[in-house]
């Protein structure tokens, strides 16, 4: 038997921090456990990394973070090209190019991998494993909930919405029954992406490549819907893989990376404001707000008298011509004095903080895991992908905050933005959303720690590796 100390594991990220992040904190603790780990991503993710912070600059530059090699390759296009422009001709595109400058990693390095870990944004990942004999392990990165309602859509095992039936209900194992605004913007007939209609039809039509399917959630948290999967392709919850000092843990072990720079006076903002009685705003790196969802918060952060910290990226607040922007400056200038609005924050040490009462989320995973992990009551207001599904299990399963709806016309007006805040911040639920969220963040705890269902999950997986032979 090989031993440990000479076991070696690639990983493979999609250029987006909140899909390396997770693959850097599994990372860790293989290496806790004596593995060597390698993660490969593009040179666009390079790119940012040299422009952030020094700290992740200083260690990419060096060519590891945290004691993980990282190597680099091309997606095809250059640095400055928009990749989110025509996202299908990328995504296409990066299927083509990168298995081959994959493979030269592989081919340059001089150990030789036992296990290539990729995710669902890299699927051809596990072919070119496959050419290379090394067994293949998938990390999905949204909830467990996702991943069954994916599997299930792309191998037809359930009706769902359709052109025809547009409206329909789905009622699913270990789920609650679900609407049309619920499902992940990836399965309704309106769908635009076909690129990522069909990455997703390839991985769960084909997922049987994978010889492991891992997840970065924790079993207290869906176990219904993990116990469900178990008759078609089980998937193992080894999460949540958030930063450490979410889990009790010495944040000094973090191998999570920043990609853009959090203002400096967020926390000192925070430690001038009561307890619990911020409102935290954050939409993500990815989603840019309409004007009129900007007018729509901003109304409600104003009438609801609350302090507020609210993320504001630069391509959200602008002083384009037109009369919608300019009004949305004049709100921004009457507001705030009664908060602050930042670029980017330190979203972790934020949710930490005791003054933080709610938490206005796009309920992406990584961020709705944070909030969990920290114990932070939700308003929900979801934009696509997986977030309207993450906002349904918030709000109606693990019941720790509420969800934001649209009018007739599909506009979440700025009273019904301020009625999510007041019921979650002092409404007739808020005191039991808090003790759920809290319980929630010792079962998150609970998880990760020795003897933890998450903990085991990692250490089996961690065992058949080293145990397991190359493919032949």
């Amino acid at each position: 038997m090989e031993n440990k100390e000479e076991t070696h594991v690639l990983m493979v990220a999609f250029s987006s921090q909140g899909h390396i992040n997770p693959m850097l904190r599994l990372a860790k603790r293989l290496i806790s456990r004596g593995l060597h780990v390698t993660l490969a991503t593009t040179d666009v993710a390079r790119h940012r990394m040299l422009s952030s912070s020094s700290a992740t600059s200083t260690a990419v530059a060096a060519g590891s973070v945290a004691g993980i090699r990282l190597e680099f390759f091309s997606d095809g296009f250059a640095l400055d090209y928009d990749r989110k422009a025509n996202l299908d001709l990328f995504m296409d595109s990066f299927s083509r190019v990168g298995p081959k400058n994959l493979s030269s990693i592989i081919y340059n390095q001089n150990s030789k991998f036992k296990c290539i870990i990729t995710n669902p944004f890299v699927p051809w990942a596990a072919d070119v494993a496959e050419e290379h004999g090394i067994p293949c392990a998938l990390l999905w990165i949204q909830p467990c909930a996702l991943y069954s309602i994916y599997y299930r859509f792309y191998n037809s095992l359930d009706p769902f919405p359709n052109i025809k039936n547009p409206n329909s209900w789905v009622e699913l194992p270990g789920l609650p029954i679900m609407k049309t605004e619920d499902l992940p913007t990836f399965v309704l007939p309106s769908n635009p992406l076909g690129s990522i209609t069909k990455l997703f039809s390839d991985l769960l039509q084909n997922v049987k490549k994978f010889k492991w399917v891992l997840a970065n959630s924790f079993e207290e948290l869906e176990n219904d819907v993990i116990g469900s999967m178990s008759g078609t392709h089980p998937v193992r919850a080894i999460g949540p893989l958030v930063p450490p000092e979410l889990l009790g843990e010495d944040r000094a072990v973090d191998a999570g990376i920043e990609m853009w720079k959090s203002a400096d006076d967020c926390i000192d903002w925070l430690d001038q404001r009561e307890n619990c009685s911020v409102i935290y705003v954050s939409f993500g790196s990815i989603a840019v707000l309409s004007e009129k969802q900007m007018g729509a918060i901003a109304t409600a952060l104003r009438n609801s008298k609350r302090p507020f910290l609210w993320v504001v990226k630069p391509p959200d607040y602008k002083a384009e011509d037109g009369g919608g922007w300019r009004e949305m400056l004049e709100i921004f200038e009457e507001i705030k004095a009664q908060g602050l609005i930042v670029p980017w924050s330190p979203q972790i040490k934020v949710l930490m903080h005791p003054s933080v009462g709610c938490f206005l989320s796009h309920c992406g995973w990584n961020s709705t895991l944070e909030t969990i992990a920290a114990g932070v009551p939700v308003v929900a207001y979801p934009q696509w992908s997986d977030q309207p599904t993450n906002a349904k299990l918030l709000e109606n399963v693990w019941r720790v905050g509420v969800r934001v709806s649209s009018d007739p016309d599909g506009v979440v007006t700025g009273a019904e933005v301020e009625r999510c805040i007041e019921a979650v911040m002092s409404g007739p639920s808020a005191a039991e959303f808090r003790k759920n969220a809290a319980e929630l963040k010792v079962a998150a705890r609970g998880a990760v720690a020795g003897g933890g269902s998450s903990n085991r999950n990692i250490q089996m997986f961690v065992d058949e590796i080293i145990g397991g032979s190359r493919i032949q």
